[in-house]
């Protein structure tokens, strides 16, 4: 019975742990989700094809997928190339930034907003749900 009963207390206080972890988790995620929002612009496919001439287009996936198809126009800085290449982007002019999805964009976004970028555009579909132009790269 003693037995059962220390069972049944270690039982709870790992439910109890796992739960506040999902619960912090949760909270990282829609503090993530609301400093995106502070941080940059979600463009659609419309938006974006229209501000594109006169903007710094990013794509931050990695050189496989980017030569695999990216948007017509589009430099191909990988996100976990990020930190040491921010000085090849100008902080004047307008930064478009995609991914397959918008995970790494939202990422990159605020890793460039720390550097000072301030005019920071994010694909709202990503490149899986792009519908202009794109280019693959030959090998």
């Amino acid at each position: 019975m003693v037995a059962a009963a220390a069972s049944n207390s270690a039982s709870f206080w790992i439910n109890t742990v796992l739960i506040i972890l999902i619960i912090a988790y949760l909270v990282y995620q829609l503090y993530l989700y609301w400093k995106r929002g502070k941080i940059s612009t979600l463009l659609d496919d419309d938006e974006f094809r229209a501000g594109m001439r006169k903007a710094q287009i990013i794509d931050v996936r990695e050189k496989k997928e980017f030569d695999a198809g990216h948007i017509l126009g589009a430099r191909n800085i990988p996100y976990s190339q990020m930190k040491t290449r921010t000085q090849e982007l100008r902080s004047d002019l307008p930064v478009y930034l995609y991914d397959q999805g918008r995970t790494f964009s939202g990422r990159a976004a605020m890793l460039l907003s720390k550097k000072g970028f301030d005019k920071l555009y994010i694909l709202k579909n990503g490149y899986q749900r792009w519908t202009g132009k794109t280019k693959k790269t030959k090998y």
